[in-house]
């Protein structure tokens, strides 16, 4: 019986990875088709830093010239500080002193595995030790501001208001210290990389629709300006540097950028100034070793990849295996969300775990493979939902961390050949864990405000995965891949909300979805659909079936036979106003709807009961019903 489901299961879920679609005309910036009154705010960097490797500070200048392109008038404007996030007291150093899970990589465990007692790691650092920044001046149009440090935030009134249509130009003096890695950024990572520069930089915060977007950083991921960035670095000469950008004097650097057949001359002093630029970018990040190996090859899509690591023989031979699957990566995400659009990206090691920044990844480790491999996946396909389309991650996490898992777990089972019928079981295994734990909170819940580590992690990764993975279940999987690629194509460079992507998804599917975005993101509420009872009059079968839990669904029923064949039989949900193509290659019968104000449901078959072997409730395994033990009804 587990293999005939299956045998079904691959029917619908392979349809996943052949649904490619030619790769689009080079990307344009466009306006969002649904919102007429679309704006964005737009901030342009100019920044020249000189990095003192041995006390791991640095001092710079920062130029940005500011576009308001909203209809309001601004009379203040804020900045990210997010090295003060690595300071004890800091709000980020709290939390991990109170919340009941905190990440372990940012803590010390004093106790015991069965009785862990955590310790900040943050708490613990001495004066030379911490992250800051700090800002010693600001002018706006040449003329001084006042402003004040807020934790991780600098809160700047400004002399007159930016007018709606205004560009103003801010220039800043500051300096900082690179933190002891705790997390993401910092120096002598457990790799032994001496500096992985991000979150780096005095940071313009958001301001759109939705008003400002100056959160403090205490843990989570961030939203920010599209703009050019134009970034000049002073290090000493023996470092290698990768990143954002790119590097506008290769041939005066040299380290493998360099055009084939230049010498390189090195200079006489003690550094070098590299300069990268980058277009249309949100942030901008680096990470410099003098031991990184540079390797770099090129893309059938004309992309340069830049892979930079440490020459240790543990993970050498698996960094240069990672380097064909990345470029097969580039290409399953092209064709299946859309066009990457700059001119180069760079995997590196540094940092802790795998963390995306634009045109970059920072990885750690490398001893392992698949990891390897799997964490670049990851990193590599937030280029597209967090560099191109960048959601809030704040308020909508799963919109990046979901959508990213489904389509990196798609080119993963694709490319390293695993070919599992279900990719994306893991993700349901990890929903209805949070779910049975009682820990589980809306995916509406803000990203800072989940009150276990656990529960966002699910939530975000997990249960924003099962977003797509089941939407596929509701409005066919090649209509869900025709959503996103419409999607990307519609929303890239937009900030998209989770309306933008559901109104996508009903222009395709031709159906009503509001209520599917309604009750997997705005609520906890549980899908749990059984069969009550088979019973057999007159040579015909009835089915009866029941909604436990609250949320609705459209229901596929398959009827497996003694003789060998099935039927399927395809139970719509009136308020989709809408059908699904048949997803598998057996006869479907179409019933009539299934409201949701009535639990109870029955259909009939036009053979005797002695007939049926089996009947079941959603085979394919994509819809997250919470208790798959009433799902199917097996007959000697």
């Amino acid at each position: 019986m587990r293999r005939v489901i299956l045998t079904v299961v691959a029917l619908t879920t392979t349809l996943y990875a052949q649904a490619k679609s030619p790769v689009d005309p080079p990307y344009k910036q466009v306006a969002t088709s649904t919102n007429a009154s679309y704006w964005q705010q737009r901030a342009d960097y100019k920044m020249d830093i000189a990095m003192d490797v041995e006390k791991f500070q640095f001092t710079g200048t920062q130029q940005i010239k500011y576009t308001n392109n909203s209809p309001n008038s601004l009379d203040r404007v804020f900045y990210h500080l997010y090295f003060n996030a690595f300071q004890p007291g800091s709000e980020m150093d709290m939390r991990l002193q109170t919340i009941p899970d905190p990440d372990r990589r940012m803590v010390n465990n004093l106790g015991t595995k069965e009785n862990p007692k955590y310790q900040s790691r943050i708490a613990e650092l001495s004066d030379n030790e911490i992250g800051y920044l700090k800002v010693s001046s600001l002018t706006k149009n040449g003329k001084n501001l006042q402003y004040s440090e807020e934790g991780t935030t600098l809160v700047v009134p400004l002399d007159t208001p930016i007018k709606p249509g205004e560009t103003v130009t801010f220039d800043m003096e500051f300096s900082g210290q690179v933190p002891v890695q705790i997390r993401r950024s910092g120096r002598n990572n457990k790799d032994g990389v001496a500096l992985s520069m991000t979150q780096w930089y005095p940071k313009m915060a958001e301001y759109d629709f939705e008003g400002w977007h100056a959160d403090p950083y205490i843990a989570r991921e961030f939203h920010g300006v599209w703009g050019d960035y134009d970034v000049s670095i002073t290090i000493d000469k023996d470092y290698i540097l990768g990143g954002t950008g790119v590097l506008q004097n290769a041939n005066e650097i040299g380290y493998g950028y360099q055009d084939e057949g230049v010498k390189i001359k090195r200079h006489r002093g003690k550094t070098l100034t590299w300069n990268f630029k980058a277009h249309n970018v949100h942030d901008f990040a680096w990470a410099a070793d003098p031991e990184y190996i540079h390797d770099r090859m090129e893309t059938p899509e004309g992309v340069t990849l830049h892979f930079l690591y440490k020459g240790n023989d543990k993970v050498v031979e698996n960094w240069k295996k990672l380097q064909e699957p990345t470029a097969q990566l580039l290409t399953f995400f092209s064709k299946n969300i859309g066009p990457y659009p700059w001119e180069q990206y760079s995997v590196i090691q540094g940092g802790d775990g795998g963390m995306e920044y634009a045109m970059c990844t920072l990885i750690t480790g490398g001893e392992n493979y698949g990891s390897l491999f799997g964490t670049t996946a990851h990193e590599l396909a937030h280029a597209w939902f967090q560099q191109l389309l960048a959601t809030n991650e704040s308020a909508h996490p799963w919109m990046d961390e979901g959508f990213t898992t489904f389509i990196s777990t798609l080119a993963e089972n694709q490319i390293s050949g695993d070919n599992e019928p279900n990719p994306f079981k893991n993700s349901y295994r990890s929903y209805q864990y949070i779910v049975e734990s009682g820990k589980e909170q809306p995916l509406s819940t803000h990203a800072d405000r989940y009150a276990y580590n656990a529960a966002y992690s699910v939530a975000a990764y997990s249960k924003g995965s099962i977003f797509l993975s089941q939407l596929g279940y509701v409005i066919g999987q090649e209509k869900l891949m025709e959503t996103l690629r419409k999607y990307y194509d519609e929303f890239k460079y937009t900030h998209p909300t989770p309306n933008d992507f559901i109104r996508v998804a009903e222009k395709v599917s031709g159906t009503n979805l509001n209520w599917y975005l309604t009750d997997w993101t705005k609520t906890t509420n549980t899908i749990d659909y059984a069969i009550e009872e088979v019973t057999t009059k007159d040579q015909n079968t009835t089915v009866k079936l029941k909604r436990i839990g609250l949320m609705p669904m459209p229901i596929d029923v398959m009827v497996f036979y003694q003789d060998g064949t099935m039927e399927y039989f395809y139970i719509p949900l009136q308020m989709m106003y809408g059908e699904k193509s048949n997803p598998f290659q057996v006869k479907r019968n179409v019933l009539q709807d299934w409201v949701w104000g009535n639990p109870d449901y029955s259909f009939e078959i036009e053979k005797p009961k002695s007939s049926i072997k089996a009947v079941v409730i959603d085979p394919s395994n994509l819809m997250a019903d919470v208790d798959r033990s009433n799902n199917t009804v097996q007959f000697d």
